[in-house]
């Protein structure tokens, strides 16, 4: 018997977030140094579920908030080696190669600024994330007016000349 179950994920508007999946205690290292090395001004809080032994969740990062708002989402989660990463002062866009190249990372599910929900599926071993519903669906196809808009906020982030 399969249970699924939507968890909201719950954090500041003015932050990002970033969900994946790894597999080993020392990504919580790893991932630490992967983003402080992205961009010193990047604030951060990161929480890593473990999936064996003390099963406990594994937390690090430079913001007090960031780090109990990440510590939270992966409590309610409840998803053994998944792990949340909550940004401000830097774009996932910032972080996610570096993110990519380790080792342990297995699985981005998503990186967004939106509002966010986790899809979950639970049977009697656990749980385990099954995918993400990451903010609006579409309302239509953009507009020459859209596009415009579109590269001016690239150039206005420092993204595009």
């Amino acid at each position: 018997m399969i249970e699924l179950r939507a968890v909201a994920i719950n954090k500041p508007q003015d932050a990002n977030i970033i969900i994946g999946q790894t597999h080993f205690i020392k990504s919580v290292e790893d991932i630490y140094e992967a983003v402080v090395q992205s961009g010193a001004q990047i604030k951060f809080g990161l929480a890593f579920s473990e999936a064996s032994g003390a099963c406990l969740v594994r937390s690090e990062g430079n913001d007090v908030e960031l780090k109990e708002i990440a510590q939270n989402n992966c409590l309610e989660l409840a998803c053994g080696h998944c792990f949340v990463l909550v940004l401000r002062q830097g774009y996932p866009v910032n972080v996610l190669n570096s993110l990519k190249l380790l080792a342990e990372v297995c699985t981005i599910y998503c990186a967004t600024a939106n509002p966010l929900e986790v899809i979950v599926a639970q049977t009697e071993r656990g749980r385990g994330i099954l995918g993400v519903i990451d903010g609006a669906s579409p309302k239509g196809v953009e507009k020459d007016v859209d596009i415009l808009w579109r590269k001016d906020l690239l150039r206005k982030l420092g993204y595009k000349l």
